[in-house]
């Protein structure tokens, strides 16, 4: 049974006030009356969250949380009190702690923070950090070139958006680079432009064929600068020739190119010149 996480369990006996169920090393939890329905029957298997209740009880519930143990996640401030902040997470009958020493700034009730959640290995008590240096960066980022990643947009900066990618590593996406608004604490589907010598994470949440295009307008524009300025390659080229000079499709050789004119970095004529 895992506390902080989704536990598919077995009910294994009903009380007045509710149901105790059962994992299979005979582990049990209540599950109280109100998350009922009154159509379980014994032995039927039910997904719940298990938590800890204000006693340190383990107790399951059928809502979700807004995020589990080990995920990253934007809360709102409930309350503050001597002990820290009570942020609210998705739980009518618990609210996530975030201690004052795991506090970056000293948060204020009615805003919006950026917190780990996790399990405190002293208490076994879910709480919450905003402090996420420490749970990132905490491996080297194995990342290809042009992958899917899950991207959390966390700080708006100057040159972009500081973002954490797939829950592991810090990434950043730069403002050329970001084609639809954004805003903190939404996830976003990503890609990986490139990891850096000094492992640094380039993000852009444009599709790969976007993407594939403005690496082909780079090759272009590289091939000209190291061949006078200019291009005999066009729209009436075979693909072969294209193929064997860009290693890509007439189709996407076509787009770039537009993408270029359009950008008014070349001129189109018999032959492609730099502008």
């Amino acid at each position: 049974m895992k506390t902080g996480q989704y536990n598919n369990l077995i009910i294994n006996r009903f009380v007045d006030f509710g149901a105790y169920l059962i994992d299979d090393e005979g582990n049990e939890v209540l599950l109280p009356k109100r998350y009922l329905t009154g159509d379980e029957e014994l032995d039927d298997k039910i997904e719940v969250f298990v938590y800890h209740d204000s006693e340190n009880r383990p107790v399951a519930t059928t809502e979700h949380p807004f995020a589990t143990v080990g995920q990253f996640c934007l809360l709102r401030v409930k309350a503050v009190n001597a002990i820290g902040a009570f942020l609210d997470w998705g739980l009518a009958a618990k609210d996530l702690l975030v201690p004052f020493r795991e506090q970056r700034v000293r948060m204020q009730a009615g805003r919006s923070y950026i917190v780990y959640i996790y399990l405190d290995p002293t208490s076994q008590r879910i709480v919450a950090s905003a402090k996420l240096d420490k749970f990132l960066n905490n491996s080297r980022p194995d990342f290809y070139h042009r992958q899917k990643v899950d991207v959390l947009i966390v700080q708006q900066q100057e040159i972009g958006y500081r973002v954490i990618v797939d829950g592991k590593h810090w990434g950043m996406i730069y403002n050329n680079e970001l084609y639809q608004p954004v805003n903190i604490g939404e996830h976003h589907t990503g890609f990986i432009k490139q990891v850096r010598d000094d492992d640094k994470i380039d993000v852009t949440l444009a599709k790969i064929e976007k993407m594939r295009i403005d690496d082909v307008a780079s090759d272009i524009l590289r091939y000209m600068q190291e061949n006078n300025g200019a291009m005999l390659l066009g729209d009436k080229s075979s693909p072969e020739e294209i193929q064997r000079t860009f290693n890509c499709s007439k189709k996407d050789f076509k787009k770039a190119l537009g993408l270029l004119y359009r950008q008014h970095k070349v001129a189109l004529g018999e032959q492609v010149t730099l502008i």
